[in-house]
């Protein structure tokens, strides 16, 4: 008869994978089985090819709905990896047990999720049941609401045997009652599963409960597949699963198989693929979202580090009998100086002082805390309060970075070349190997010259893969340059991004074909024309030259029909981009500027058309096109601006025009040089007389000034005007008039209405103060001739 051990475990935890590695060692069984869906089976065996360096993660995804997959990670310290690689190591076998991926992913469409938002990560809680993850990032908390479904709660077994010892920390609990037992560890998880079997037993929900029919599920699939192999013949069988499910997996106790069965008939079954991606310690954090997180994957990992090397069951060796023993207890003090010893390092690497001194004396704290505080040896929070009294004089800011690099950690895992994957992620890892950019968990800033050949090609490799939605580079602001030579990068790898791979991979088998196909399809859906013509750019400084020309003929045809001023004006910008970003790339952009031209001409004849009789929302967006349209315009020096200027002249002058995009006309002309102070002088003086409307001077007021205070600083002419109009406006429309009034000036700075201020108060200034105030040009003119040397320019006699 099949002798069954079940070793319940908690997910992510130290002091399971140690408990597990000596419960191992002793069984020796000759089948191991983890929790996990059974489709993991197909790539269990490659955890030991080399190469393979946690935390990693296994992940399921259904073939015809990239977007609905399951994450299964694993750092070194994963009960599940130590139960993996201690079976492969020895030569026993090893399996999952669990509902098969094909009938839970089924289950989930069948619950009318949207698709495009159904990725979990296994293993949220004690219980290991699944947590949905929203748009490719996990939930905040395995019972938090995701699209609009409630999870359902599942109680933490282990946490509430902790709580009711008087633990806040459900791994302190562990530690402290089940590692420093110097018991049989056989004997710690029998003594486990009867705890679980009494809180089990508290449970009052009904079967219908959403929570107890899929725990019903994955319960009697698990035990299916454990008859099965009793039935094979194998001496000895250990079961590695949450510490929740392992009641119902002891043999003696399972319902009938019929009854099992039952549950398990007539289920749903999509078609899914299987493989190993890379993680992140930061992802397995409880503060990224993860359901199963613990709160210190970096120290456990150093946690588990130590035990291994103090025992002879490391993970991946031959257990021997002496691998069962307890550690001793004398080697607390060492895990803590260890530790305290590595929050030195990375405090001295940030020019922060960390004597050996102070580590000595902040193990010496820790240790007094922990007897203090009734605990056997120091714990995480006792060398936090060590390291920030002794290490980091008190302040929390040091201690936040031993956090982020230590505490949590910046592990990112990797898989070899020769775990099964798409072609499009193979493709991928080849040009990042060939660009020499390694993929990091950290998120580190890249600025890129683009006129060496390698960087140029790390800027194309990044554009493409923002076009098909992988997001592991975000553009950012170069800084101070007008140059068109430099682009800066923020990267990051974060794990789902293997599902965006996934799901990219039906465009085609390398980024270029993908990203060339996925534009061609995107011209042919594209709503507007400034979005054909982002495209377009997108197209240019990604060098799709496929993609390229399916935009540009589908931008020609479009903008041919095109009749709305507006979308002609929204379409300029983009384009000059184009050609502007273009000439630096090497890319010919002859047809995007003969598109860019008929636009231009077309969008100056419409426009004064287009602006007559419009109402405020109307205006609004109109001079925005125009303000995008000007931008554009201003972005090459060889475009004819004489038409756009005529078009500009005739909104500034016409009395049917809205008064905001009247105004906005003449600051760009006055912007342009092409009137001059008395010019706009006179059009105010017009536009705020008695006889326009108060609502219509306010907006024809924010048109002109919006932007920046320029105008009113340096003309008081122009300044006098707007006071004396402010001072006029009859009272019954004032509360009418003054929000307008104060938007436009909110949207100066505050030096800038400061200023303002100041040259109000001297509105009144006499004559001879005025006279007294005037330039004397032949006094500044040593300074201006300097001044002139200074900027290259040929200075005046």
């Amino acid at each position: 008869m099949t002798d069954v051990h079940v070793l319940g475990i908690r997910h992510h935890g130290p002091g399971s994978a140690h408990s597990v590695a000596q419960a191992l060692a002793r069984l020796r069984p000759g089948l191991v089985l983890v929790e996990g869906p059974p489709e993991l089976d197909q790539v269990i065996g490659m955890v030991q090819y080399p190469g393979m360096a946690p935390p990693v993660a296994g992940l399921i995804y259904a073939v015809d709905e990239p977007r609905v997959a399951s994450f299964y990670p694993m750092a070194s310290f994963s009960p599940e990896w130590v139960a993996i690689q201690w079976a492969l190591s020895t030569g026993a076998a090893v399996r999952a047990i669990d509902l098969p991926a094909t009938h839970s992913f089924a289950l989930r469409l069948a619950a009318e999720r949207p698709p495009t938002a159904a990725v979990v990560d296994s293993f949220p809680d004690a219980s290991s049941g699944p947590a949905v993850m929203h748009d490719g990032g996990p939930s905040e908390e395995a019972g938090a609401p995701a699209l609009s479904v409630q999870q359902p709660y599942r109680p933490d077994a282990v946490t509430m045997l902790a709580e009711a010892a008087g633990y806040t920390d459900a791994e302190r609990w562990w530690e402290d009652a089940i590692e420093h037992r110097n018991s049989d560890p056989v004997d710690r998880f029998d003594a486990l599963i009867e705890a679980i079997s009494e809180i089990r037993a508290l449970d009052e929900r009904l079967p219908d409960h959403p929570d107890v029919a899929e725990n019903n599920r994955r319960e009697a699939a698990m035990r299916r597949l454990l008859r099965a192999a009793m039935r094979e013949g194998h001496e000895r069988i250990a079961v590695v699963c949450g510490a929740y499910h392992a009641p119902a997996l002891v043999p003696g106790t399972f319902p009938s198989a019929a009854a099992d069965n039952k549950v398990l008939a007539g289920l749903p079954k999509v078609k899914v693929a299987v493989t190993w991606v890379p993680w992140t310690s930061d992802r397995l954090s409880l503060r990224s979202g993860y359901g199963a997180g613990v709160s210190s994957p970096g120290y456990y990992q150093h946690l588990f580090e130590h035990w291994t090397a103090s025992s002879a069951a490391a993970p991946g060796m031959a257990a021997r009998d002496t691998a069962a023993q307890d550690i001793p207890r004398e080697d607390a003090a060492d895990v803590a100086t260890s530790w305290l010893v590595r929050v030195a390092h990375a405090l001295r690497r940030e020019n922060l002082d960390a004597s050996t001194a102070s580590v000595v004396e902040a193990s010496r704290m820790a240790t007094v805390l922990a007897a203090v505080r009734g605990r056997p040896s120091p714990g995480l929070p006792e060398l936090d309060d060590a390291t920030q009294a002794v290490l980091c004089d008190g302040s929390p800011l040091p201690l936040a970075l031993i956090h982020r690099e230590l505490t949590v950690g910046l592990d990112l895992g990797t898989v070899p070349d020769s775990v099964p994957t798409v072609p499009l992620a193979a493709d991928l890892a080849a040009t990042q190997r060939r660009l020499r950019m390694k993929a990091g968990a950290m998120e580190e800033t890249l600025v890129l010259d683009l006129r060496k050949p390698n960087q140029l090609a790390r800027s194309v490799l990044l554009h493409r893969l923002d076009l098909l939605g992988v997001d592991w580079g975000v553009p950012i602001d170069v800084g101070r340059t007008t140059g068109t030579f430099k682009e800066a990068w923020t990267l990051q790898w974060r794990p789902e991004l293997a599902i965006s791979i996934v799901e990219a991979s039906r465009y085609g088998t390398t980024v270029a074909s993908a990203a060339a196909t996925f534009v061609s399809e995107q011209a042919q859906t594209a709503g507007s024309l400034a979005e054909l013509s982002e495209l377009l750019g997108k197209c240019l400084v990604a060098e799709l030259p496929d993609g390229i020309a399916g935009v540009v003929s589908a931008l020609a045809e479009r903008t041919a029909l095109q009749q709305d001023v507006p979308p002609l004006l929204e379409a300029i910008a983009p384009l000059a981009r184009t050609c502007r970003y273009g000439n630096v790339r090497g890319v010919d952009v002859t047809s995007v500027r003969k598109i860019l031209d008929a636009t231009a001409v077309r969008a100056c004849v419409g426009l004064p058309t287009a602006c007559s009789g419009l109402d405020d929302e109307a205006a609004l967006a109109m001079r925005r096109a125009i303000d995008s349209a000007q931008d554009g315009l201003t972005l090459l020096p060889d475009l004819p601006l004489a038409d756009w200027h005529a078009a500009l002249a005739t909104v500034a002058h016409s009395d049917r025009i809205h008064g905001s995009i009247a105004g906005r006309a003449t600051r760009l002309l006055l912007d342009a040089g092409m009137v001059d102070g008395d010019d706009v002088a006179a059009s105010l003086s017009r536009g705020l007389s008695r006889a326009t409307p108060a609502l219509q001077a306010a907006a024809w007021l924010d048109g002109l000034l919006s932007g920046d205070a320029t105008l009113l600083i340096h003309d008081r002419r122009l300044l006098q005007i707007v006071d004396d109009w402010i001072g006029g406006v009859p009272d019954d429309v004032f509360d009418d008039v003054l929000p307008l009034v104060r938007r436009t000036f909110s949207a100066f700075s505050r030096p800038e209405r400061r200023e303002i201020g100041e040259q109000l108060s001297r509105v009144g200034a006499t004559a001879q103060e005025d006279e007294a105030a005037t330039l004397d040009i032949a006094a500044a003119l040593p300074a201006i001739q300097t001044m002139a040397r200074y900027l290259g320019w040929e200075a005046a006699s």
